[in-house]
């Protein structure tokens, strides 16, 4: 539990969370089914290994229902005491639509009863279309909510420089904002990451692993095709590494990825890991879990002893000056959902 402890951030005052986060957009119902009981023994055997932070959202299927009932059985086991250990983020993502106190309290209490919480720990607000402000209406709603005590902290999903940077203009405090970072999505780095370190923004990224693809498992393997793209997480990831260079340059990226794991005894998946979490402003990676099926909670922990060297962020570098810019393909970060 050491090692485990020494990779966690003081990510709030009140809010001290594990630097790899448990994703559970898995079980939204487009990775396929899933046990509840099953993924409610696995949710307390992540937790019990020191991976005690998740991240949902109120329309990841079940999600948020799971939240609620694994902090109910973990009382049962543990105690009321063992609550304070977990740290539970969700999302509200509204249609956009004209915005009123009484829609955004009605939202928020709802969550609130799926997760059997008293407060939200961070709440990460996602919109649409920026063509329609009424998400400034929806934030100024949900810092009065929060200040009701209903919301410890607001949070940002994939918002762009611009519109963060808006965001904070008008007032409201924003803890951080979720957006896609990887080896093979850098667009953070053009614009968002300097703005978060100017206002004291954090990053939690999610897509570090693109779906699974930064692995061992499609290491030397022949580019898949569309019905090898079985989840959601492969189908959108592959689409990424076609924009960013293709199946012939990934291979060599994975090729370059194993040889600097080998030398540090650890995976592929570690080192793209470590490799976002070195990274300015990034308080922590979600990594998806597909809860009773397969977790990797062992293989992650081999990110908490890892240090890259000049030599192995060299290595990388070589392979990743020649893909394609991201940011001027698709735009700044969440730009690909408008």
């Amino acid at each position: 539990m050491v090692a485990i402890e020494h990779l966690r951030i003081q990510f709030t005052d009140d809010l001290r969370i594990q630097r790899l986060l448990n994703g559970m957009w898995q079980v939204s119902g487009a990775h396929g089914p899933i046990d509840r009981r099953t993924a409610i023994q696995a949710m307390l055997a992540v937790h019990n290994a020191g991976f005690t932070t998740w991240d949902l959202a109120d329309h990841y299927g079940p999600a948020e229902d799971f939240i609620g009932e694994f902090r109910r059985h973990l009382k049962t086991a543990q105690g009321a005491a063992a609550l304070a250990d977990v740290q539970a983020f969700t999302k509200w993502v509204p249609r956009p639509m004209p915005m009123t106190l009484r829609i955004v309290e009605e939202s928020i209490g709802k969550s609130l009863r799926r997760m059997d919480v008293e407060s939200l720990d961070l709440l990460q607000f996602h919109w649409w279309d920026y063509g329609n402000d009424q998400y400034l209406a929806a934030l100024d709603f949900l810092a009065q909510v929060q200040q009701a005590g209903k919301i410890k902290h607001l949070a940002l999903t994939n918002f762009d420089t611009e519109h963060l940077q808006h965001i904070i203009d008008q007032g409201i405090k924003i803890v951080s904002n979720q957006v896609q970072y990887s080896l093979i999505d850098r667009r953070p780095e053009i614009r968002m990451a300097s703005l978060c370190q100017e206002r004291r923004v954090w990053l939690l990224t999610y897509g570090t692993l693109c779906g699974g693809f930064l692995s061992e498992k499609y290491l030397g393997q022949p580019e898949p095709g569309r019905r090898d793209l079985n989840t959601a997480s492969l189908q959108k990831y592959k689409q990424m590494i076609d924009a960013w260079g293709g199946w012939e340059l990934f291979q060599e990226l994975l090729k370059t990825l194993k040889r600097i794991a080998d030398q540090h005894t650890v995976s592929i998946a570690n080192v793209a890991t470590r490799y976002i979490l070195d990274k300015p402003k990034v308080a922590g990676v979600i990594i998806g879990i597909r809860l009773g099926l397969n977790d990797h909670r062992e293989d992650n922990a081999g990110v908490f002893g890892l240090q890259l060297d000049a030599q192995d962020l060299a290595q990388i570098e070589n392979i990743l000056v020649r893909s394609n810019d991201l940011y001027r393909l698709i735009g700044d970060c969440g730009d690909e959902y408008r």
